[in-house]
């Protein structure tokens, strides 16, 4: 009897973002892990969380040509209509090595597609990081822009506390990205009540956590910081997903209680309903003196333009009305 916990190519591709053919792609690259039943191809949830958490190991500052990249820093989101694709590359040439773009979000994807065709942009490749590592890697100066949806408990502000704090000596400026909402997710019904953080350290209820670094488990820290609540007492919290859609997976089908993450990712996934709890700021950090590299101005002129917002403008869980605003300079 085929085990009921198994995915299917297609479970895969909806979870991943990609299409079914993309991930016939990958095994045969030898890139994911998947069995057989009979002739059917089969994978488990953990299969697709090695996948992602070997993605992410990715060296942002390695040298990879244009046409020879992995499937995992392809840019997974369909190609813009930007009229610039169809013109001549400016004379004016990026400058010598990688530009890259740090963060999870679909809209990245999307943005490095964008700057990548951009008269004055170029290459832009994607590193697959969490929040508090990305802010690491443009410390060190590995990446040229990184993103992140950091919350302070005791400011209640998102991103500037961390930016200062994590790039110290070093001016930079946040340019907004999206809003999206916070929350739990909890099987369809929500059959155990979960409402609030207090909840999650009632003993009935096991969670699935996000990897330390990421938005979604820095929010879940500080609310518990501030409650007193110590994670090592709620179940599950030591348990780690590396991404939205797996964590929603795994409650849907029934592998744990509850989990956070954002709205648009909820609306996704069959089989499980959101909880809304906290509306968050998606940003992007560059440090200033960089703000005149050519492929920074084009992902700023790109942010600002009517192109670039309607890819958004059908989809739930982004609010761009604030999208591509300087909100802070540090």
């Amino acid at each position: 009897m085929e085990n009921q916990n198994a995915l299917t190519a297609q479970d895969v591709a909806d979870l991943l973002k990609i299409a079914k053919n993309t991930v016939y792609e990958l095994i045969k690259r030898g890139e994911i892990n998947s069995y057989k039943v009979g002739r059917k191809i089969r994978f488990t949830l953990g299969d697709v969380e090695d996948y992602i958490a070997r993605s992410k190991n990715i060296q942002p500052g390695a040298q990879v040509p244009s046409g020879q990249r992995s499937l995992v820093e392809r840019p997974q989101a369909q190609e813009a209509d930007w009229e610039a694709r169809r013109q001549p590359k400016s004379n004016q040439e990026a400058p010598a090595g990688n530009f890259v773009i740090c963060g999870q979000d679909i809209m990245l994807d999307v943005l490095s597609n964008y700057v990548e065709h951009h008269p004055y942009g170029g290459p832009a490749l994607r590193s697959y990081i969490g929040s508090y590592n990305s802010l690491t890697a443009l410390y060190f100066g590995d990446i040229q822009v990184a993103s992140a949806h950091l919350w302070d408990g005791d400011t209640g502000q998102y991103n500037v506390p961390y930016v200062r704090r994590l790039l110290p000596g070093i001016r930079a400026v946040i340019i907004h990205l999206t809003n999206r909402m916070q929350g739990f997710y909890v099987a369809k019904g929500n059959p155990k009540n979960i409402t609030t953080w207090a909840d999650l350290k009632r003993q009935d209820i096991t969670m699935i956590n996000r990897e330390k670094g990421a938005g979604s488990r820095v929010l879940l820290d500080e609310h518990l910081r501030l409650l007193g609540i110590y994670g090592s007492s709620i179940k599950g919290y030591s348990r780690e997903s590396q991404s939205h859609f797996t964590a929603a997976s795994t409650v849907a089908r029934g592998g744990a209680d509850v989990a956070v993450g954002s709205e648009k990712v909820a609306r996704q996934v069959d089989g499980i309903d959101f909880i809304p709890l906290q509306k968050e700021r998606y940003e992007l950090v560059v440090r200033k003196e960089d703000m005149g590299m050519p492929q920074i101005q084009a992902m700023l002129e790109i942010l600002r333009s009517e192109a670039f917002r309607m890819e958004f403008m059908g989809i739930g869980g982004y609010d761009i009305s604030e999208m591509g605003n300087i909100v802070a300079e540090t």
